[in-house]
């Protein structure tokens, strides 16, 4: 009789040191290093259909919960939630777990912390993914004013997230009907039609909740929004919303690197459904100029924003095959 192979390990678990206090993530598998940085409003958990699989492939795959997220540090000050702060918790992930350097991969906002990483930090950082939110330089006017021009009598948003509290108002008392409605809205199967009003715009003195739809997407099981909702329901919602809190001040802290391109091996990924892709259609454009290393490049027909839980197959395989092409 022939004998079994031995399962490979599963996933473990461990806190490591940061620069606000610890960052928890999730590891899997040996080999290089690929550090998994997720987005709002997440956890490592949106990897978890790819820690096996990269780990499979013979990586050391590493899904963190970014600062004000699940079990690492959530400090008071809006502040300490600019994007410098969030690149040095990378560096500090790569460092604990004894490496000298990283691929770096996000999602959301995590494709944004990913991509100024491997700007900041190119002597950590060595190739960069990128999903759902493509590339674009730092440049132009200050965000917040942006913001506040779109939409119209509708208000935007990442707008209405500025406000310390107003936000947390909104979703708190029901945080599991909030992220379910809010994963609808943006998932391809769930989506509203075109010619609905936009879930990302709310009515002035309405809420964004009025606009999500009250379908499940067929990724979002009752395990997966359990998980999701206890996690936000033990540390509240500010932690993570910091981030867009933000965004003025990353603004004029990047100011060094405006309009610099990241030049690593890079791969983005997005979805034909989704108005991350869709809005920035200018900066995919721009990607031989501001990712002039890009190796590999996807539209997934159908897909929207949660890549790589509604499309969990296909997202690895081409993560694994860019990562098999990136130079040793």
């Amino acid at each position: 009789m022939s004998q079994q192979p031995d399962r490979a390990p599963g996933p473990t678990h461990r806190v490591v040191p940061s620069p606000a206090g610890r960052v928890h993530l999730v590891e899997q598998g040996t080999g290089p290093l690929v550090l998994l940085v997720h987005g709002f409003p997440e956890s490592w958990f949106s990897w978890r259909r790819q820690l096996p699989a990269l780990a499979a492939a013979g990586y050391r795959a590493v899904a963190v919960d970014v600062r004000g997220y699940g079990r690492s540090s959530r400090p008071a000050d809006v502040a300490a939630y600019r994007m410098l702060e969030l690149v040095e918790d990378n560096v500090a992930v790569v460092e604990a777990l004894g490496e000298s350097g990283a691929v770096i991969v996000g999602h959301d906002w995590g494709a944004t912390i990913a991509a100024n990483s491997a700007l900041v930090r190119p002597d950590v950082f060595r190739a960069v993914g990128l999903l759902s939110v493509p590339y674009a330089p730092r440049g132009g006017p200050r965000p917040s004013e942006v913001f506040a021009r779109m939409g119209g009598d509708e208000e935007f948003y990442v707008s209405r997230f500025q406000e310390a509290g107003r936000a947390e108002a909104e979703i708190e008392p029901d945080v599991r009907g909030w992220l379910a409605g809010f994963y609808a809205a943006l998932s391809a199967d769930t989506m509203p039609a075109p010619e609905a009003p936009d879930p990302h715009f709310a009515a002035r003195g309405g809420t964004l909740r009025e606009r999500f739809p009250a379908a499940r997407p067929g990724w979002l099981g009752d395990e997966e929004l359990d998980y999701y909702a206890g996690e936000f329901e033990r540390t509240g919602l500010s932690g993570a919303l910091n981030r867009y809190r933000n965004m003025d001040r990353d603004w004029e802290d990047l100011a060094e690197f405006d309009g610099a391109p990241v030049t690593q091996p890079s791969l983005f990924i997005g979805g034909s459904l989704d108005a991350s892709t869709t809005w920035l259609a200018e900066a995919i454009a721009a990607y031989p100029a501001t990712l002039p290393g890009l190796l590999s490049s996807h539209i997934l027909d159908g897909c929207g924003h949660w890549i790589q839980q509604e499309r969990p197959d296909e997202v690895n395989r081409i993560l694994t095959d860019w990562l098999g092409s990136l130079p040793g």
